[in-house]
């Protein structure tokens, strides 16, 4: 049995973990999981081990933030889960376009360290997605948003694309003895400019701030136009992870 076998999501159980719930539930809603009403926290997935490996779905906060606290609850009746961190990605290639799919044989942490997901696992993904980008994928610890922002990360780090989480997700997985890959896709492109107050409309638990978001179209209306563009590239980007999460367990 080769190691690709061996680690195949297929044969063991799958813990998919996003920065906000708006992320698990969409991925939820493409994955007809339902919630499981047990946990104390939005997680959705199979109520039972009804196949060979279970699927669970959880959002763990912007950067991370809420993993320390979430994951003992999330894999007390799992066995060493592959953990996949899932969810959209800013592009910083220029020949990224809204929806290409993400799959980095590494990533590169806030710190400058770099960690690696598990080769087999990414084999796996790869060969159910031969179209994605690979190469490195940075974690920020600040939003990336402006195009001169995005050309700069480009240039000092070789990144294809950015996020907020999977760094935080792959060292901890790493710790616990777990295995680990990055399933992301691009919300948007180098070139689309989110506005920093975008961000700071989102709770680290990823709740919508509302009075927040009512001042911010009060005082930057222009700010709509952006906001509903990246809503759209989320929307896209998440369906095209779905799609291959939904491959990579053979009872979905």
């Amino acid at each position: 049995m080769d190691d690709v076998t061996r680690v195949s999501p297929a044969h063991r159980d799958l813990l998919v973990l996003t920065a906000v719930e708006l992320e698990a539930r969409a991925l939820a809603r493409e994955l007809e999981l339902p919630r499981l009403s047990p946990f104390p926290f939005p997680v959705y997935g199979r109520p039972a081990p009804t196949c060979q490996a279970r699927l669970r779905v959880a959002p763990i906060g912007l950067r991370a933030a809420l993993l320390p606290d979430r994951w003992p609850v999330l894999v007390a009746d799992l066995a060493s889960p592959l953990v996949i961190s899932a969810g959209s990605c800013g592009a910083l290639d220029p020949g990224l376009g809204v929806g290409d799919l993400i799959l980095p044989e590494g990533v590169l942490g806030p710190s400058g360290e770099r960690l690696n997901v598990t080769p087999s696992a990414h084999q796996a993904a790869l060969q159910r997605a031969p179209d994605a980008w690979t190469g490195l994928l940075l974690t920020s610890a600040e939003p990336v948003g402006t195009r001169e922002a995005k050309t700069l990360c480009r240039r000092a780090t070789g990144a294809t694309a950015v996020d907020m989480e999977s760094a935080g997700i792959l060292g901890w997985a790493s710790s616990r003895g777990c295995p680990s890959v990055v399933v992301r896709a691009v919300s948007d492109s180098a070139r689309q400019q989110i506005p920093a107050e975008l961000a700071g409309l989102v709770t680290p638990e990823g709740k919508l701030q509302l009075g927040r978001a009512v001042t911010l179209v009060l005082t930057r209306p222009g700010t709509i136009a952006d906001a509903l563009a990246l809503r759209r590239g989320t929307r896209v980007a998440l369906k095209r992870v779905a799609r291959l999460l939904a491959t990579l367990v053979e009872c979905v």
